[in-house]
């Protein structure tokens, strides 16, 4: 009797018919967390981790892998790196150097368009995606002249896998239009991104 009236119950309001999860929020960086960053990025351990995954990713293009595992992104229209975590990152060293690269694209003349994260349940997992989105400067064309798209849009995620990092990916997308000039190397935005620094 009762497994009738759970039949119809159920029929009527489908509980079981529970879509998975996807929320997106707009997020900032915190002032704490801004002036952790600005110490951590002129210290010998954030020098070490740039130099090891800038080396790793060096390894990978000649088919050698090493920890942390670096992957590469290529395509014609888009080229990228994704750096994994595991040693000798931590939770605070890898979410600082996210948050480095951004600073670092920054410093290359983009304008950061948003900041946002993303949370999706994936077969029972939640998956957290925490992305910056850069775009080169917006120009007003001179006559005759293309407008410059540095190295194209710039895509840069932390990837989270229920709560644990899982991996930091950069994707730059050129624009195959008319009007811009072609983008630069993505070789080139490597080396900018990952120079040694002298200004600390």
């Amino acid at each position: 009797m009762g497994s009738f009236f759970d039949e119809l119950f159920n029929k009527v309001f489908k509980p079981s018919e529970k879509s998975p999860m996807k929320v997106k929020e707009n997020f900032v960086i915190s002032e704490i967390d801004q002036s952790d960053l600005d110490l951590w990025v002129v210290s010998e351990e954030a020098e070490r981790f740039f130099a090891l995954v800038y080396k790793n990713y060096h390894f990978k293009r000649t088919g050698i892998n090493d920890h942390p595992q670096v992957h590469i992104l290529d395509s014609p229209y888009a080229n990228g790196f994704a750096v994994t975590f595991e040693d000798p990152f931590d939770l605070k060293s890898f979410s600082r150097l996210f948050l480095a690269f951004g600073q670092r694209i920054l410093a290359l003349g983009y304008e950061q368009v948003s900041l946002d994260r993303k949370f999706e349940e994936i077969h029972d997992q939640v998956k957290v995606t925490e992305k910056f989105y850069f775009k080169p400067p917006l120009q007003v064309p001179t006559e005759g002249e293309l407008i410059s798209q540095l190295y194209g849009n710039v895509a840069l995620e932390k990837v989270s896998i229920d709560n644990k990092p899982s991996f930091i990916k950069l994707l730059a997308t050129v624009y195959s239009d008319r009007l811009y000039q072609d983008a630069k190397p993505f070789d080139q935005l490597m080396d900018r991104i990952f120079e040694k620094r002298s200004d600390g």
